[in-house]
């Protein structure tokens, strides 16, 4: 068993710990290690701590040899995981920070969830050049007012002045496939990004207890304005590096294992729970199959209809398929103004119906998969507003506006009794879609297909000739008019 400590303040004491081998007997030399600071006690792998973990701590190691005489010589701990070390930047640990930092719950600053070291690139989308063309000649006469030292502010005005009016009028009237491209932009807010937002306390869990932690799904306690929930979303990555360790946010069956192992963990002790989803899908690799994707996904849905608890379901980005709704079965579906919640996604829409990916403007149009859409289709309770810009110009507001809602209708669910809760939970998906009863229908199938282009195969069934069509067309008016005559 292997015990570590690190420093938390620059105070100086001493403090020691052991090193012993499981694997050794006890007549070995001892090891002692001695270090400065006041230190925080690290669990072993055994007991939770299996990440890589590389601090930057200098010890003083001695052993004793057969006389009783010490050797010092310096060492620097180290954890490594799979022989690899982890970058030193990853874990701020607290003699890493500033004393400001060390205020509050540490909780926060020992999640691996931290703010980019550089701002993202602004990114343009396609129905946005207008705006990009103004920002040139904006920063035109800047350039020009710094290089002359003359006094431009009239015109740099008025330039603002047009760049929000345009920018007004583009996402006042914003199509579906619009929609669709701010849903996806590489720079909106992540679950994590609201989380961290709308929380007062929060500590992430990982885990489905069969051994996988899938990254692509986050779990995790939260306490708004006093009161504790457990929060689970589909996370997406900020980079390409982000995205890769994410999975794009492609949960896989371990994925939703762990999320229903949290909402059961959730309804034990009462606590609401807040799902986020933001995905374009189920993972649909071979491994995710084989390890029962669609089990996964099946039972997170009969289970979710069970719950004894308040369950509110946001959709913040994308939302594709059993992917989205294994996390949102709920009391209540609310939507952020620019994302999008569809079975199928308008690339696969289109190739399965258009035979070509080219038509997906034209799918995106006929799914209705944007979120006005889906409130008059009674689907989505409530649309969260997003500021000017999309959810990405203004992260923050974003996320204050989410609470704003999440918490009002948390309040009128947390007033009802579970067994009301359970059956408005059911009623609310079985009145979802349209139909009709009592409306006489042809009794023969009837279907308007392309003729077959491929040749027939040796022995494969041939269709009727067209005789025996007309004398089984006559038999069936023949004997309805016997039943009719003997009625």
């Amino acid at each position: 068993m292997a015990s570590a400590v690190l420093p938390q303040s620059n105070s100086l004491t001493s403090a020691k710990c052991s090193l012993v081998s499981p694997s050794r007997n006890s007549n070995l030399n001892k090891v002692g290690v001695e270090a400065s600071g006041e230190f925080l006690r690290l669990q072993s792998s055994k007991n939770g701590v299996n990440q890589s973990l590389h601090f930057g701590l200098v010890l003083r190691v001695g052993q004793e040899d057969g006389r009783g005489c010490r050797k010092p010589r310096k060492t620097t701990a180290m954890l490594k995981k799979g022989g690899r070390k982890t970058p030193d930047k990853e874990y701020p640990w607290p003699q890493k920070m500033k004393p400001e930092d060390l205020m509050g719950s540490p909780l926060r600053f020992l999640s691996r969830f931290k703010p980019l070291p550089q701002k993202p690139k602004p990114v343009h989308l396609p129905f946005e050049l207008p705006l990009v063309d103004i920002q040139k000649k904006i920063q035109e006469v800047r350039e020009l007012a710094n290089s002359t030292g003359m006094d431009f502010s009239i015109q740099l005005n008025e330039l603002q002045e047009k760049y929000d009016e345009v920018r007004r009028d583009l996402y006042s009237q914003l199509s579906p496939v619009q929609r669709l491209s701010v849903a996806r932009h590489p720079n909106r807010p992540t679950c994590l990004d609201h989380v961290l937002n709308i929380t007062d306390k929060w500590l992430e869990l990982h885990g489905d207890r069969a051994g996988y932690d899938d990254p692509a799904i986050i779990t995790g306690i939260g306490q708004i304005e006093g009161m504790s929930f457990m929060f689970i979303g589909h996370q997406k990555g900020r980079n390409t590096k982000e995205n890769i360790y994410r999975n794009f946010a492609m949960p896989t069956p371990n994925g939703y294992r762990k999320a229903l192992r949290m909402m059961q963990h959730a309804a034990h002790h009462g606590f609401p729970i807040l799902t986020f989803v933001d995905t374009p899908g189920a993972y649909a690799g071979i491994q995710a199959e084989e390890r029962g994707q669609g089990e996964a996904i099946a039972r997170n849905l009969r289970e979710m209809f069970g719950l004894r608890v308040p369950i509110i379901t946001t959709v913040i980005g994308e939302g594709g398929s059993g992917g989205a709704l294994a996390i949102g079965c709920c009391d209540k579906m609310l939507m952020l103004e620019n994302s999008v919640y569809y079975v199928a996604s308008p690339e696969a829409c289109a190739a399965i119906l258009w035979k070509t990916a080219a038509a997906a403007p034209q799918a995106t149009e006929a799914l209705k998969i944007t979120a006005h859409e889906l409130v008059k289709l009674d689907v989505v309770d409530e649309i969260i507003p997003e500021p000017l810009g999309g959810a990405h110009s203004d992260p923050l507001t974003t996320s204050m506006n989410m609470k704003t809602v999440i918490m009002k209708h948390m309040r009128e669910l947390l007033k009802m009794e579970p067994d009301p809760l359970l059956a408005q939970r059911v009623a609310k998906f079985r009145k979802i879609g349209s139909y009709q009863e009592g409306v006489k229908v042809d009794p023969r199938f009837k279907r308007n297909m392309k003729p077959r282009d491929a040749p027939m195969e040796m022995g494969e069934p041939k269709l009727l000739p067209s005789h025996v069509h007309q004398n089984l067309e006559l038999s069936l008016k023949t004997a309805s008019t016997a039943a009719t005559t003997s009625e």
